[in-house]
């Protein structure tokens, strides 16, 4: 009787240089206190998943051509460069669509903050993707690293959000799509309540893991910022339900300190992205998200977005976003918004902190 054969795991020192990215940030301090604790793992046998620290060579520089540093910095990718990555999910509807592959073939650089998927979809606009060949998963003497093996924080299961009057306000900041200006207009809004004199914390619950963000909140005046990947998420596309919801009830929690006044935290993607979608649509996230600030590229994104948001019982605190670029088009969201009561503020207005404090409900 013919048995399988018995699958090859080959063991290998780490190399010398290789270039961490801002998702594999904390095990990187890791690997720098003790490199002799990590080795590479190689061979048919293993099976990558989600958050799993990969080591690989630059094969060919393509859309992305410089990969995030775990500082942030945008270090420039050479060909035959060695870069450590994790494994993870991407959804980006102007880039890649991406999944974690079941070996550790050649693969690719999907975003870059350092996540690394077989492409299955691309955005025309977009070149091809940067290609990387595993050298093997970064393990110890226990097994394969993860992420969630060295994250600051622990998104422990929790079905029950702080009571309202026991947290300061939170406000979640949504849009119709990537690029719809929610960063900026979070962070602005973050500058308003500063220079009013709140104290604000902010935090990124959904979306693939990159420092720009974060580094933009605290630039702003948050004087905390947490996002997903501190609690060991490369990305959150494709996480359960009851993850995502843990998270946002522990990463609210974690932004929540004796003096905090305000909470901001920002929901990736679009409203229809399938993660988000059931998010709005949870009494969880409800219970957790006080109002909402909506980013939109024109006054029919905008019109049909807050229609949605209030549809799910959502309260809708201001549209901003990109369309307030445009004086017409900012001028065509006030009219088509006024049957919602729901005003239009330009994006750098809410920085001014009169505006900024308009828009709370604790006053």
């Amino acid at each position: 009787m013919s048995t399988a054969p018995i699958p090859i795991i080959v063991r290998t020192e780490l190399p010398e240089r290789i270039q961490a990215a801002y998702t594999t940030r904390f095990v990187d301090e890791a690997v720098q206190r003790n490199r002799a604790d990590f080795h590479l793992l190689s061979g048919a046998g293993l099976h990558p998943r989600s958050g799993d620290v990969v080591v690989a060579r630059v094969t060919k520089v393509g859309n992305h051509k410089r990969i995030e540093t775990p500082t942030s910095r945008k270090a420039i990718l050479f060909e035959g460069a060695l870069v450590m990555v994790a494994y993870g999910n991407r959804y980006a509807a102007d880039q890649f669509l991406a999944y974690v592959p079941e070996s550790l073939e050649a693969t690719s650089l999907v975003a870059a903050g350092g996540l690394a998927g077989d492409v299955v979809a691309a955005h025309t606009r977009v070149s091809a993707p940067t290609e990387i060949e595993p050298l093997g998963l970064l393990a110890t003497r226990t097994g394969v690293v993860n992420l969630a093996d060295y994250a600051p924080h622990v998104n422990t299961p929790v079905t029950t959000p702080v009571k309202r009057n026991e947290r300061p306000e939170v406000i979640g900041v949504l849009g119709t799509s990537m690029n719809s200006g929610k960063s900026t207009v979070m962070a602005n809004l973050i500058n308003g309540l500063a220079k009013s004199g709140r104290t604000v914390t902010a935090g990124k619950i959904t979306g693939t893991g990159a420092g720009n963000d974060p580094m933009i909140y605290h630039d702003a005046g948050a004087v905390r910022v947490l996002d997903f990947t501190d609690f060991g998420y490369p990305t959150t596309f494709l996480l359960n339900m009851e993850a995502i919801l843990s998270l946002t009830i522990n990463l609210v929690q974690q932004l929540t300190e004796a003096d905090t006044d305000v909470v901001v935290v920002e929901i990736a993607d679009g409203i229809f992205q399938e993660e988000t979608a059931k998010l709005l649509r949870d009494p969880i996230f409800h219970s957790t998200i006080d109002q909402v600030l909506f980013a939109a590229t024109d006054a029919l994104g905008a019109r049909s977005g807050i229609s949605e948001l209030k549809s799910v019982g959502l309260q809708v605190a201001a549209a901003s976003g990109v369309l307030t670029s445009s004086p017409l088009a900012t001028r065509e969201a006030n009219d088509v918004l006024a049957k919602y009561e729901t005003p239009v503020f330009g994006t750098f207005d809410l920085s001014q902190p009169e505006v900024a404090e308009s828009l709370l409900l604790r006053k």
